[in-house]
Formats: structure tokens, C-alpha cells, sequence
């Protein structure tokens, strides 16, 4: 990825004059100002250069910023008002026509910095008499904010508006607009910080300053990265909308990065300074304000997308090549407009342009169908569809261009939404919610309607990224959840009323992804590399997790590496410098959820045994518990030398009926209470009493007899039992009340099993007959 850049041979502006400011209107217009009192308008479509508005001589402007497009609701189509800040301590509300609407005395000094919040209520400015006031949209005084000895050269808003963020000297101070709420300060750079940005969708702080160094800072102040220092001091910078990408200005230096912070590209114009960086609202477009009078435009080319034996390049706005690295077969795909997000994956090629959505499932005759908005910030891909997200909401579409459903929740904004955020797979739609990030929420991807009974999954801590597996059934969909604490956890989406049961599989994770095929989890844990085989098993015998797990060890990785994708065998890394590393991860486990999935553990279990790897062994027990076919995993079980639980599965295959074999294999799981439930209602009252005193859960055994009026006398004959092996008398009130009243004869009660349990045999052996000769009468 790189910046083409474009930059007039002669300035519009008077030569040498600053231009000090730009800010777009919409995404091909965009608005100039410079010390030689003239606003310019550019149109990038006709290459057209108009004067706006010739301002008075006194005002010398500082800042521009557009009134915001309105959040949620109704979204207007171009800003109509700008703020622009000057020098005679002032700020001015000037129309699209260049008309000043309302100018206001501010500030004593010049006033350094205007910022519209992300819903347009309210107006920051920043002063060099080191004051911040809040103003309304009409103009009028809200509050100020903030009074220090030192000029406020850069101001930025929170991602909720809530929170302001300014330069002190060399600190950066948070403040919340709340009173009594805790400020944030920190020492940032070296020098004097002149420029800062907070971007919406990450919540990552980007500041420049006097010591030719940009940082990242997260919103808690602390570093996430630092450049080396530049050549010159660093006097813009600026994120994408979307939060991935930021660009940095310097004298004669433009920069991309990454939002980790390191380079994509770096052009050396001849600008001057550049002052002032803005991006385009579909973020594929950059402008910035030079000291020489000029005014540099810059597009973003070669992105690059792969998928198994496809490789695709954006080489210009509105031309993709498409190569075929196993034949070096080329295409080239060309577009009406100019790209502005697309996505590759599940063998579908999705391309958002300003206009319209192609969808490419061969490389000659893509479907095309026209989008509401423009501004397409994400997009996601399932195997039987894909998510678009643009300012105004959410949608699903088919790969045959159908609208299936758009999902709305309350609270919810779309412009600030990422794909750590929002995971989709083929029957779920899982989002984070903005407002509360313990909540989950799901929604149906065919109706837009959430799932099951309506309710969020609410997790203990703040949630940083969600995700979905992509195989397997509806009803057994899970997703993986990396809360504040960098903890790996795994739960259903589907808990039918239960509370769902939430189960921590990882530590110190900081990336995940699912496999394209089959049910695994890799991710980035500590200083390794991790593949979570057979992660589900956690629900049916969690002892057995940590056998399932491959690792690697993450020398070959330099700092920070991001997990891209994990498609087939291979998984693909971002490493903390910004190069590509590939990671392959054996076959056998996928081939082993294929046979499982297909029910062919005679084929699993050659599988096993070819490979002669413990973690398939350990990965195929658990596969074949949660199948409930009990041959293979008493097999499994052995090969791995779990003999307690091979003696416990043949104790399963031994009891007299179906519904106690049951019940013994969600026991093994350690679902005690549903194993007792199922019991209770086929009727099993003394295996619902013997499963709990085995459990040594003697109330519960004690409470259920004299409920049901039967085997009182077994639970006391086991619980003085019990008390005599450990040398211990009966202090429990209840025990003693029944004991007093109940006599204990061990040859009656071994009789009154024994009757039980031939009871259930006849029962189960009835049902069978009369199921056999049903099916022949059918």
C-alpha cells in the first residue's frame, strides 16, 4: 500500500503564502485556506480550482472543520457550514458560499484549533492564551473547559464525545466533560506536541511533535508505538475514518502507516511544511496544506487481498489485477468509480465503489447491484454471504446480490463499528455494543431479528474482539471472545434460556482467527503461536483442552504479530514492522473434524493412528463424546492412557436404559444439574439419588427421597457409611431427624436396588420392542 501522490506545478494560492487549512465537503470537493485571505474550492472530478470567498484582510485562518454529517438518523448528503478559526482570537461560522454567518470573540491570542463533536452539538476551541471553551452550533458559550499558562496547540474529541484531548507543553491531557471525573496526563514527547488525533472506531491516540517523533498512545495514555526520529518536526497528522491506516506531515515528507505505527510508504514532496491533513469521508482520499502555498493530493494504491491461489492488487482508484499464482494466469478488473473498500474470501471477491457493490465469483461477470451510501467502512464475508456496514447501519447481502436483512439495535453506531467488533458467520450476526462493552448481542443474518430468546450475552469484564466459528450446525455455533484482560474465552451463541456457560480457554491472548474450513482457533498467546485444535471440548471434558492444543514458538515472530487469516493450513501474520510471515499448521486436525462431522470414526481412528500424535487422540475423545459414540472414545481414551474414564465409559455402556446412559455422559461433562433433570423426568428416582450421593451431594440425595417417598433409608445407610470411613459422627439436623425415625438394613436396600434396576431394564427393553415393531408396521 502506498500513496500516489498529485501536486500542481503552480499553486492557486499566491506562492509562498501558507495555506493553513483543508477540510472536504464531500469526497471529490474539497475547501482551502491560506494566508492569502482566499478560500478555494477544488473539485477532484473536473479538476476545476474556483475562489470561494475573499476573506477580510484582518483574518489571517487557522483552522477548518466541517459541521459533521448527523449521526444516526438523518444524514445530510455535503456539510453545508464550516467552523474556521484566525489569528485575531476569533472563530467565524462561514455558509458553503463563503458567507460568514457568525463570527464570535473566542479566545485573547489566536485561536489554534476548532473541532466540531461527532454529532455536530457542540464546537472545541483551543487557544494561545491556553484556554478550551465549548461552544453551542449556533455559537454561543457553553463552558471552558480548561485554562493553562501555555498555548493549546491541538485539540481532539473523544470516540463519544465525552472526553476532550489536548496538548499541554510536551504532555497530553485527557479530560472528561464530566466534572469530578478523573483526568489523564502523561509525558508524551520530548518537545513541544503540536499536532494529536483520536480516531473513533480503534479509540487510539496518534501525537506529533517538535521531537520529529509520531507515537501511538492508546486511550488509557499508554505507548503502543514510537517512530524513530525524523528528519523534521512532525506538523500534521491525521487517521482514517476507519481507523486502519494514518498519515503523518512533515517538511517535504508525506507518510502512511499502519494504526500499529509503523510505514507503509513515504513520499518526498516539494511542499514546505505540510500543516494541515485531511481525509476524504470514504477515507481513500488525502489532502494536505503545504507551507509553500500549494495544496498536495494523495489516493491510496496498492492494497492488497489474497485467498488460497489468488492474489489481487488495487493498482489505481478504479483498477484491480487479479493473479493466479498457480498458473500466473492474470486478470484485470476495472470499475466505474473508484474503490473504496473490497474484501476476498470463501472464493467470492466483494468491491464496494462509490456507488455500487460488484461481486465477483469468476472473474468475468460480476453481479452488481447499487448501495444507499457511499461511505463503505467494512466489510465481512461468510460462506453463504456478506455484511456491509456503512455509516448508517448495517446489511447483509446474498452472493446473488439479494438484501437479506439489516439489523438495528438501540444505541447503535455504525460509523464507529470494526471487524474486532463485528464477527458474521453463515446463521449469526455477533456485535459488540458501543455503549455497554460486556454485551454481546446476536442477531439472525436472514431476518435482521436477534437470536434464540433476545438476550445479549453479557460477559464479567470489557470485551476487545469477538468471533465466530464458521463450520458445523445452527444450534452448535460458538464464538471466541478476547476480554480487557487479554483472556481467551469460549461460549454457544445458543444457551435456550440457560445461563450460558462462559469458559476461559487462553491468557495473555492478543490475536485470534477461526479457520475457513473447520472448527479450530489460532491466535497469538504470550510469545507463542497457538492452535486451539479441538477448542469445544472444553464443554465436554475440559481436562483434556490442554492436550489439544498446538503451540509454536514465537522466536520466528518479531514484536506484535496480528493474526491476518487462517485459511486451509495456512495462517498468515502481520508481524510489529509491518512484514508478512506464514505459519502452516498440520492436516490432520482438520481432516479430523471432516470425519467427525461426517460421523466416520472408523476413518478418524486410522487417521489416529497413522499420525501418532496425542493431540488427535486427545482431539478425537472429545469429538466423540460430544457424539455420544462411545466406542470410539473409550479407543481414544485409552490411547492416551486415560484409564479412569475408559472404566467410567464402560459404566455408561452398562447401565440397564437409555436415559441413564445419558445422564452418566452429561455427568462426564459436568453437567450435573441436567444430568439429575433428565433422570427425574423418565422417571428414575433412585439413579437421580445414587448419582448424587456418589457425588457426595447428601442434601440434595437426602431432599429428592423424601420428596419422592423412596430410599430414604439408602442415603442414610451411604451417608453413615461415609461418616464411619473417615472415623466422623452425624452433626447435619436433617440426618439425625430421619436416622431416629428410619431403620437401615443394608440387605433391604441392596434388594430394593437390585428390584429398581430390573425394573429399568424391562422398562428400556419394553420401549425397544414396541420402537421395533412400529418401524416394521412403517
Amino acid at each position: 500500500m502506498r500513496l500516489k501522490t498529485s501536486l500542481l506545478k503552480e499553486p492557486k494560492h499566491i506562492l509562498y503564502e501558507l495555506v493553513s487549512c483543508v477540510g472536504w465537503t464531500t469526497a471529490d470537493e474539497l475547501y482551502s485556506c491560506s494566508e492569502d485571505h482566499q478560500i478555494l474550492k477544488w473539485n477532484l472530478l473536473n479538476n476545476e480550482t474556483g475562489l470561494v470567498v475573499r476573506l477580510p484582510d484582518d483574518i489571517y485562518p487557522v483552522d477548518l472543520h466541517w459541521f459533521p454529517k448527523t449521526v444516526g438518523a438523518k444524514k445530510q448528503t455535503q456539510a453545508e457550514i464550516f467552523a474556521l478559526t484566525s489569528t485575531d482570537g476569533k472563530f467565524h461560522l462561514v455558509s458553503k458560499m463563503g458567507r460568514i454567518e457568525k463570527s464570535v470573540e473566542a479566545h485573547k491570542g489566536a485561536v489554534l484549533a476548532g473541532r466540531w463533536n461527532y454529532d455536530g452539538t457542540a464546537l472545541l476551541t483551543a487557544g494561545e492564551d491556553g484556554q478550551i471553551k465549548i461552544w453551542s452550533k449556533s455559537g454561543m458559550l457553553r463552558s471552558t473547559l480548561v485554562s493553562q499558562g501555555c498555548p493549546v496547540y491541538s485539540v481532539a474529541w473523544g470516540p463519544d464525545s465525552d472526553r476532550v484531548l489536548y496538548t499541554s507543553r510536551r504532555q497530553l491531557i485527557i479530560k472528561p466533560l464530566q466534572p469530578s471525573t478523573k483526568v489523564i496526563q502523561w509525558k508524551a514527547h520530548d518537545g513541544l506536541v503540536l499536532k494529536v488525533d483520536w480516531n473513533s472506531v480503534n479509540d487510539l491516540i496518534l501525537s506529533g511533535g517538535e521531537d520529529c517523533k509520531y507515537k501511538v498512545w492508546d486511550s488509557f495514555g499508554r505507548l503502543l508505538h514510537s517512530s524513530t526520529s525524523q528528519d523534521y518536526p512532525i506538523t500534521s497528522l491525521s487517521w482514517a475514518p476507519d481507523g486502519e491506516v494514518f498519515a503523518v506531515g512533515s517538511f517535504n515528507t508525506l507518510q502512511l502507516c499502519d494504526k500499529t505505527g509503523w510505514s507503509y510508504a513515504l513520499e518526498k514532496p516539494n511542499t514546505g511544511s505540510v500543516f494541515n491533513l485531511a481525509w476524504s469521508a470514504d477515507g481513500t482520499q488525502l489532502a494536505g496544506a503545504c507551507g509553500n502555498g500549494h495544496v498536495i493530493f494523495a489516493h491510496v494504491v496498492e492494497q492488497h487481498w489474497e485467498w488460497k491461489n489468488f492474489s489481487i492488487t488495487l493498482t489505481k482508484r478504479r483498477t484491480m489485477q487479479v493473479r493466479n499464482v498457480q498458473n500466473d494466469a492474470v486478470d484485470v478488473l476495472e470499475f466505474r468509480d473508484r474503490v473504496i473498500k473490497a474484501s476476498l474470501a470463501f472464493d467470492h471477491l466483494v468491491v464496494a465503489t462509490s456507488l455500487q457493490c460488484y461481486v465477483y465469483k469468476n472473474w468475468n461477470t460480476p453481479l452488481i447491484f447499487d448501495l444507499k451510501e457511499g461511505t463503505v467502512s467494512l466489510i465481512l464475508q461468510a460462506e453463504k454471504h456478506f455484511l456491509l456496514v456503512d455509516g448508517s447501519g448495517l446489511y447483509t447481502f446474498s452472493y446473488e446480490g439479494r438484501l437479506t436483512s439489516s439489523p438495528k439495535f438501540l444505541g447503535m453506531r455504525a460509523d464507529i463499528l470494526s471487524a474486532q467488533a463485528v464477527s458474521l458467520s453463515n446463521d449469526t450476526i455477533a456485535i459488540r455494543d458501543k455503549s455497554d462493552e460486556k454485551v454481546i448481542l446476536f442477531f439472525d443474518p436472514m431476518t435482521g431479528k436477534p437470536l434464540s430468546d433476545g438476550k445479549p450475552l453479557t460477559h464479567k469484564l470489557e470485551v476487545l474482539e469477538v468471533a465466530l466459528d464458521q463450520c458445523g450446525p445452527s444450534p452448535e455455533r460458538k464464538i471466541a471472545l478476547i476480554d480487557k484482560n487479554h483472556d481467551l474465552y469460549l461460549t454457544s451463541v445458543h444457551h435456550l434460556g440457560k445461563e450460558p456457560k462462559i469458559c476461559k480457554i487462553g491468557s495473555m491472548v492478543h490475536s485470534m482467527a477461526w479457520n475457513d474450513s473447520a472448527n479450530i482457533l489460532c491466535g497469538i498467546q504470550d510469545i507463542q503461536f497457538t492452535v486451539w485444535y479441538y477448542p469445544s471440548v472444553v464443554f465436554t471434558d475440559k481436562e483434556l483442552l490442554p492436550r489439544t492444543i498446538y503451540t509454536k514458538d514465537g522466536s520466528e515472530f518479531s514484536h506484535a504479530p496480528h493474526i491476518l487469516s487462517y485459511v486451509g493450513t495456512k495462517v498468515t501474520l502481520r508481524q510489529g514492522d509491518g512484514s508478512l510471515v506464514y505459519s502452516s499448521v498440520p492436516l490432520y486436525s482438520t481432516l479430523l473434524h471432516e470425519y467427525s462431522a461426517s460421523a466416520r470414526w472408523e476413518d478418524a481412528l486410522r487417521l489416529c493412528r497413522f499420525a501418532k500424535d496425542q493431540s488427535l487422540w486427545a482431539c478425537l475423545a472429545g469429538m466423540a463424546m460430544a457424539n455420544r459414540d462411545l466406542n470410539t472414545a473409550e479407543m481414544a481414551y485409552a490411547a492416551i492412557g486415560e484409564l479412569p474414564r475408559v472404566q467410567y465409559i464402560n459404566f455408561i455402556k452398562e447401565q440397564p436404559s437409555k436415559e441413564s446412559s445419558l445422564a452418566h455422559m452429561l455427568m462426564f461433562s459436568g453437567h450435573v444439574q441436567e444430568a439429575e433433570t433428565t433422570l427425574l423426568q423418565a422417571g428414575l428416582i433412585y439413579q437421580a439419588i445414587q448419582m448424587n450421593i456418589d457425588l457426595f451431594n447428601w442434601n440434595r440425595a437426602l431432599e429428592l427421597a423424601v420428596k419422592h417417598k423412596t430410599h430414604v433409608d439408602t442415603v442414610l445407610a451411604y451417608r453413615g457409611k461415609f461418616l464411619q470411613t473417615f472415623g466422623r459422627k452425624e452433626t447435619n439436623k436433617r440426618f439425625l431427624q430421619y436416622s431416629e425415625g428410619v431403620e437401615v438394613d443394608w440387605e433391604r436396600i441392596q434388594a430394593k436396588i437390585e428390584m429398581e434396576l430390573f425394573k429399568e431394564r424391562e422398562k428400556a427393553a419394553h420401549t425397544s420392542v414396541r420402537g421395533s415393531v412400529a418401524s416394521r408396521h412403517l
